[in-house]
């Protein structure tokens, strides 16, 4: 149930019965040849198709992270951690006054990891509630599978090129790209970044067949419908 197809009236009614919710997070950044949605197009499919069945609300993905490393890129957004972190406690609250208790959060990027600290603390001053924070392309049984495809896989190559974050008549480099240098990556500039990953594919294939990605994202959906299912502790 996304809450972009909901009123307020039918929130009402589902609070009477369950305190569930699915807050999506997403950044807008470079992908190389994909669409600079990628992060938030993948964690709001990824919390809608978990949640699909079981009728459980899924807020709109937040559009915006936390991403410096990607200032070299036209189109990339970046928030502070300290505003992110702001805005993630608001919305936090704002779902405990409406009844929420149980909260996953679906998260679609790397640089939006630290904010977990803010969950913990969100529970430690409210401890009636469960706020589980889920990075839906690593978990185990999704990584698991990603490396039973293919070991050399990373940000912006095959493993997150599915039909919806492709761009029309955009055609993808038949090859596969070296990992770049991690290392000198963390200690880079954003211009520097660029200058270092050219395309923006830190390494891997650029496409594999949609028979491969729709087989992955099926492991990922479930693996995300579980935390939702399973015991909120």
């Amino acid at each position: 149930m996304k809450i972009s197809g909901s009123n307020w009236f039918d929130i009402e009614e589902y609070l009477k019965h369950d305190d569930r919710c699915v807050l999506p997070l997403g950044s807008t950044e470079q992908h190389a040849y994909l669409s600079l949605s990628v992060d938030s197009i993948l964690s709001e499919k990824m919390a809608t198709d978990a949640a699909a069945p079981l009728d459980v609300p899924v807020f709109p993905g937040m559009p915006f992270g936390v991403t410096p490393y990607f200032m070299g890129f036209p189109g990339t957004v970046s928030l502070s951690m300290s505003t992110y972190e702001s805005v993630i406690r608001d919305v936090l609250d704002s779902l405990y006054t409406h009844g929420f208790r149980r909260v996953l959060i679906v998260n679609g990027h790397g640089g939006n990891s630290p904010v977990q600290s803010v969950c913990a603390r969100w529970m430690d001053d409210n401890p009636d509630t469960v706020c589980r924070f889920h990075d839906w392309w690593r978990a185990p049984k999704t990584w698991a599978a990603v490396k039973a495809v293919d070991p050399i896989a990373s940000h912006a190559s095959w493993m997150e090129n599915f039909p919806w974050t492709r761009i029309v008549g955009r055609e993808m480099p038949d090859e596969q790209k070296p990992y770049v240098d991690f290392e000198r990556l963390r200690e880079s500039s954003p211009q520097e970044v660029r200058a270092l990953i050219g395309d923006g594919n830190y390494g891997g294939e650029y496409q594999k067949s949609d028979e491969i990605m729709h087989e992955l994202w099926d492991v990922a959906v479930a693996e995300t419908r579980e935390l939702l299912e399973g015991e909120w502790q």
